[in-house]
């Protein structure tokens, strides 16, 4: 089954913030997965859920979800992320 990972993130610095995007798409594509969702416009329809800026990416297998968190490119690209966000939230989820 395939694994996702999405992300909840309030952005504080978007110009530090850019060296993560820089970054991010190649340790996604390495561990092979894919961008879905990637910011953009959405809308609450229930609940009391305020999300901010969501990402969406999905892997073949939720293994290789979770192992591209701990991935030598997603490291870097977390580093670089430090300090450029209020909050960053993210799950990793079985689906179909």
């Amino acid at each position: 089954m395939a694994g996702y990972v999405i992300a909840d993130v309030l952005v504080s610095d978007p110009e530090q913030y850019k060296q993560y995007q820089a970054l991010s798409p190649g340790a996604i594509t390495a561990a092979g997965g894919e961008f879905l969702v990637r910011g953009g416009r959405h809308e609450v329809l229930e609940g009391d859920w305020t999300p901010n800026r969501l990402v969406v990416a999905r892997f073949p297998t939720f293994e290789q979800a979770r192992a591209f968190y701990d991935s030598v490119g997603y490291l870097a690209a977390r580093a670089q992320r430090a300090g450029a966000t209020e909050h960053f939230n993210m799950v990793v989820v079985e689906g179909v």
